[in-house]
C-alpha cells in the first residue's frame, strides 16, 4: 500500500536553497522544490493550512497534478542548468506521503543530484530508515520543548520528533527551525532547554556534533485559527537567538 496522495503535486518551484531553510548546505544555490497535500499535525498557526488541514484539502484529492517520480527527476534535471542541485520535498508534510519521496529521492541520487526534506519530524523511525539512503539534508521543526505544547496545541508528539531528530543528525546535514509564538514557547527559560539539548546531539559514532547544528529562530505572524495575538516581537527574536548563540555555533533568525 502507499499513500492516497502518492504523486499528486500542489506545488512546485525552483526556490533558492535557504528558503527551505538550509543556510549551510550548498549556500547560493537553487532547488527543485515540490509539495502535495496533508499533514499528521494540527498547528492553528499553519501557514500552508489550504494543502495541510484547511477545508480546501478534500480538493486536492482530485485536482492535484499527478507527476510520477520519472517525471520528477527529468524536470530537475532539466533545471540543472538554471542552478538546481536536486529536490526538496516540502510545502505540506513530506513524510505522511513517504512512499513517493523514497521512490523519487533514489532516481534523483541516482542521476547525480541532492535530495532535501523540510518536515515537522513527527513520525516513526522505520520510516527515517525507508528514505535515509537517500537523503542528503533535511530542516526539521523542533516547534516547541513542552509536552503540553506538543500534544495540546499541535496533536503531536515532542519525544517522537526528538527521537527522529537524534537519528536524522547521524546520517545527513540537519538544520532545526522554532518559530516564536507569542505567550507559546517565547520564554528564555524554554529557549535554554531547547539549545542545550541540541549541543548535547550526537553522531553515529558517539561523537558531539550538537554545537554545530544550524538553528533558525523564526517569527510568528498571525495565521489561520491563530489570530488572537500580534506577530513576535522583533526584539524578542533577537534576543532568544543571542541565547541561542551560548550554546550552539550557527543560529539564524528568520521572517524579521
Amino acid at each position: 500500500m502507499r499513500a492516497s496522495n502518492y504523486g499528486r503535486i500542489t506545488g512546485l518551484a525552483l526556490d533558492p536553497i535557504e528558503k527551505k531553510p538550509l543556510n549551510r548546505f550548498h549556500p547560493g544555490s537553487m532547488i527543485l522544490s515540490v509539495g502535495s497535500y496533508g499533514c499528521n499535525l494540527r498547528c492553528p498557526f499553519c501557514q500552508n493550512s489550504d494543502i495541510s488541514w484547511g477545508e480546501e484539502l478534500l480538493e486536492w484529492e482530485t485536482g492535484a497534478r499527478i507527476i510520477s517520480p520519472e517525471e520528477l527527476c527529468g524536470l530537475a534535471a532539466e533545471y540543472v542548468p538554471h542552478g538546481n542541485i536536486g529536490v526538496a520535498y516540502t510545502y505540506n508534510e513530506p513524510l505522511i506521503g513517504y512512499e513517493y519521496v523514497r521512490d523519487t529521492a533514489k532516481l534523483v541520487h541516482e542521476a547525480g543530484m541532492y535530495n532535501v526534506i523540510v518536515s515537522n519530524g513527527c513520525a516513526e523511525l522505520s520510516i527515517l530508515r525507508e528514505i535515509i539512503p537517500y537523503i542528503d539534508a533535511m530542516n526539521i521543526d523542533l516547534k516547541g520543548f513542552t509536552d503540553s505544547f506538543y500534544n495540546d496545541m499541535l496533536c503531536g508528539n515532542r519525544t517522537m520528533v526528538m527521537d527522529f531528530i537524534s537519528e536524522a543528525v547521524k546520517h545527513c546535514h540537519v538544520e532545526l527551525t522554532t518559530l516564536i509564538i507569542p505567550g507559546e514557547n517565547d520564554s528564555e527559560d524554554e529557549m535554554r532547554e531547547i539549545v542545550s539539548w541540541i549541543a548535547g546531539l550526537t553522531d553515529a559514532d558517539g561523537n558531539a556534533i550538537g554545537k554545530g547544528i544550524p538553528l533558525h529562530i523564526s517569527r510568528f505572524f498571525p495565521r489561520f485559527h491563530m489570530t488572537d495575538r500580534g506577530p513576535t516581537d522583533i526584539g524578542l527574536i533577537y534576543h532568544l537567538a543571542d541565547v541561542a548563540r551560548e550554546k550552539l555555533e550557527y543560529v539564524y533568525t528568520g521572517n524579521c
